[in-house]
């Protein structure tokens, strides 16, 4: 099983199946298991039915969802479980992931995997970076406010000695002496000396070149993590313009990914409370320009043609319908029919994979209390 990075996220959103399976359902970390095996047993079972009217033969449909019907009986599996679980499988591709949010049981057969309850997950909390930098080591985490993965590129270099060891060798006299937990001692010079601090940003701007080749095209808020007098000159070495003011203090070689990203998002989320508030005052401003709407239509093609900024779509409920990227046509429907899709799920994904924010919500906190508002880069040409 993989765990769910925006790699696999992207991954899922550019699949194209007919069809492809997607079932969402709560799980229990501890104690009755026969109850996860038996709600995902009911789905499987709905979602068989759905592969038939969908037009599948019976041994097609079977086959199609053998991959989880082999979960079932895996005690091994259903041991180890978070909040959710989300299950993909089409026929060239089978994923299942545990994730820490709890989802409403929900099969959905279309023609491609439906992602739109993941989203909040990457985008409604917001992506931001860690920089946990020392000088022993530096790493670079992208989080979320349930994930955590390390994204150090690898011309990173792992510490002050190695980023310096080729510079002039007169002043890399003093690396050698090694301190409590491998840190090094500068001898003579106290941190906050003038060569010390050359030193330092020196190897400052060899992390910073390597962060920026993750964070070159990134919106998304960088908080650093190190011990207190090397923050400011951290920020004389950034250009970042997202690198927030406040940041983690301590060594964060004494913490792990996780507590890293447990830390940085009390640091992160007044951002993103106050990024939401924002982006809520600018629907209302600029939806009497003609740069926003909460017409299905509009939205979904302006998310398909990557004019959508910022995105806002109900959960826990699907707007079916089919748009024909040749002729532009989009088509609603009341229900679900073979061949439809949910063209909420459609406009997220076009969004996302466009560097367009999206915030996942209850239809009554959307603006216009409707299943969908957008707001534009700009208006359509004639």
């Amino acid at each position: 099983m993989k765990n769910l990075s925006i790699e696999e996220l992207e991954m899922l959103m550019q699949t194209t199946a007919d069809p492809a399976v997607s079932i969402y359902m709560p799980t229990q970390r501890t104690g009755d298991i026969e109850q996860n095996q038996i709600r995902l047993k009911n789905l499987l079972r709905d979602t068989e039915n759905q592969l038939l009217d969908y037009g599948l033969r019976s041994p097609d449909a079977r086959s199609l969802l053998e991959p989880a019907q082999q979960l079932l009986p895996d005690l091994s599996f259903w041991q180890y479980q978070a909040d959710g679980l989300a299950v993909f499988s089409s026929s060239d591709m089978f994923r299942h992931y545990r994730l820490p949010r709890n989802f409403g049981e929900l099969a959905i057969v279309s023609e491609r995997p439906h992602v739109k309850p993941l989203i909040p997950l990457f985008s409604e909390d917001g992506v931001f970076y860690v920089l946990a930098v020392s000088q022993n080591q530096a790493r670079l985490l992208q989080c979320t406010r349930y994930n955590v993965q390390e994204v150090t590129p690898a011309d990173v270099p792992s510490g002050r000695e190695e980023a310096l060891q080729h510079d002039d060798p007169e002043k890399q006299h003093q690396f050698h002496t090694t301190g409590p937990r491998g840190s090094t001692i500068f001898h003579g010079h106290g941190v906050a000396s003038d060569f010390d601090k050359d030193n330092i940003l020196r190897y400052f701007h060899k992390v910073e070149r390597g962060v920026q080749e993750v964070l070159r095209d990134e919106h998304a808020p960088l908080v650093i993590a190190a011990v207190d007098y090397l923050h400011p000159i951290y920020r004389e070495a950034s250009k970042y313009r997202y690198l927030l003011d406040e940041g983690v203090e301590g060594n964060p070689d004494d913490l792990s990914d996780k507590e890293l990203q447990e830390q940085a998002w009390t640091v992160v989320q007044p951002h993103f409370e106050h990024g939401r508030a924002e982006a809520l005052d600018v629907y209302g401003e600029t939806l009497a320009k003609g740069l926003a709407t909460n017409d299905v239509k509009e939205a979904v093609l302006a998310a398909y043609d990557g004019r959508v900024a910022t995105l806002f779509v109900a959960t826990g409920v699907q707007q079916w319908g089919k748009f024909d990227e040749e002729s532009r046509k989009i088509l609603l429907y009341e229900e679900r029919k073979p061949g439809l899709e949910d063209l909420l799920d459609f406009a997220a994904v076009h969004t996302l994979t466009k560097k367009g924010t999206v915030y996942a919500a209850s239809p009554e906190e959307v603006p216009g209390e409707t299943a969908i508002a957008a707001i534009l880069r700009y208006q359509a040409g004639p």
